[in-house]
């Protein structure tokens, strides 16, 4: 099931401001190593931000590249909003290797893609490029699939504002807004969004509450650009990932069995709860005509849980002393769980390029180096 939009509409502003001739203005302020180049050797797609734009009605991301060549998706929740899975020439997400800007967004534990952690994310989005099969990968999770580059850094001349909003089956229900400053004084610029998406979802109780914000500013020269982006994503979801078992199918294919285990009514907090916060520092330098290079630092901080209502649970493997209840001993009980997550990823992407009569030489591509601390 995919999320059926029974209307949309969008207020948008623009206002002109004066051309530069010097096209370093139009240059995204990122790690420009990581994608291929038009005349590289890889079996690659690019889709533009008006792409985007057209199908951006509240789905989740994968969903808007479901069309791509080798892309498979699938939604937990049934109607393509809260959590998703993406898998590319038929591997999963793990051996995907995902970027935001040329910063690696695979999860530093166990490697995998969450677009759930970044709500409306395909609002800020430019373009997108999948490179199917190893690529031109060169730095975070292993590509054995292909690769998925985003980018948002784009220097938008203009002012602009836009309000954006879609609803549709299951309660779905998307607000959006946008605004950029355009060129300040030449050389500034600033561009911020804010989000919230709500579902009830097609299967039973999948509901999902998202919300989402991004802000990013630049200031570029005829030889140096600086660019600092923050943007963060809260979710709130019921649990839906168990599946519906086979025999269900003909007459309860919306049948939910999270929560299931208290008894009566499903127990209505069996919800998975996280936020996850981006910072990217991107600085280029143009060392002469045919030098340039580039270095990134970033951190992503991640926090939240999972709540699950357990019945018949032996108090012994939660670390409890058995209850004795007058002459009773009681060794087991119904419980609720909390299963928390926080995490840190951070480190630094470096690279130096030379480029001459229109050919590209990576001369020097340091390999990037990075920490991360899990607890």
């Amino acid at each position: 099931m995919t999320l059926w939009a029974l209307c949309t509409f969008t207020l948008c502003t623009t206002a002109q401001t004066k051309i530069f001739n010097d096209t370093t203005y139009l240059q995204p302020v990122e790690v420009t190593a990581i994608r291929a180049a038009d005349k590289s050797p890889f079996a690659k797609t690019t889709i533009t931000q008006k792409e985007i734009q057209k199908n951006n009605l509240g789905q989740d991301l994968p969903f808007l590249l479901n069309q791509t060549p080798s892309i498979v998706v699938n939604s937990d929740a049934g109607n393509a909003v809260g959590y998703t899975g993406i898998r590319l020439r038929g591997t999963d997400a793990s051996r995907i290797n995902v970027t935001l800007n040329g910063i690696p967004y695979n999860d530093a534990e166990s490697q995998g893609t969450f677009f759930v952690d970044l709500p409306d994310f395909s609002s800020s989005i430019n373009t997108v490029q999948i490179q199917r099969g190893v690529g031109t990968s060169s730095n975070g999770a292993g590509a054995f699939g292909g690769s998925i580059n985003l980018s948002t850094n784009e220097l938008n001349k203009e002012k602009y504002a836009e309000l954006n909003n879609s609803f549709g089956s299951f309660k779905t229900l998307k607000n959006t807004i946008k605004f950029g400053t355009g060129l300040l004084g030449k050389y500034f610029t600033v561009d911020g969004r804010i989000s919230s998406i709500v579902s009830d979802g097609y299967i039973d109780r999948a509901s999902s509450y998202l919300k989402s914000g991004y802000i990013s500013a630049a200031y570029t020269t005829g030889k140096n650009s600086i660019r600092l982006n923050i943007f963060s994503g809260k979710e709130k979801t019921y649990q839906a990932w168990n599946g519906v078992a086979a025999y269900l199918l003909d007459t309860a294919r919306t049948y939910n069995p999270s929560g299931t285990e208290k008894q009566g009514t499903p127990y209505e907090n069996e919800v998975d709860n996280y936020t996850q916060t981006h910072y990217q520092l991107f600085y280029n330098r143009k060392l002469n005509n045919f030098w340039k290079g580039n270095i990134a630092l970033f951190f992503t901080k991640g926090k939240g849980y999972y709540e699950q209502y357990k019945a018949d649970e032996k108090l012994a493997e939660y670390r409890l002393a058995n209850f004795t209840d007058g002459t009773t001993i009681i060794t087991k009980t119904d419980l609720v769980r909390r299963l928390w997550l926080d995490n840190n990823f951070y480190g630094t992407i470096f690279s130096l390029q030379y480029k001459k009569k229109n050919t590209n030489y990576f001369w020097w591509w340091l390999q990037q180096i990075r920490w991360q601390t899990l607890w």
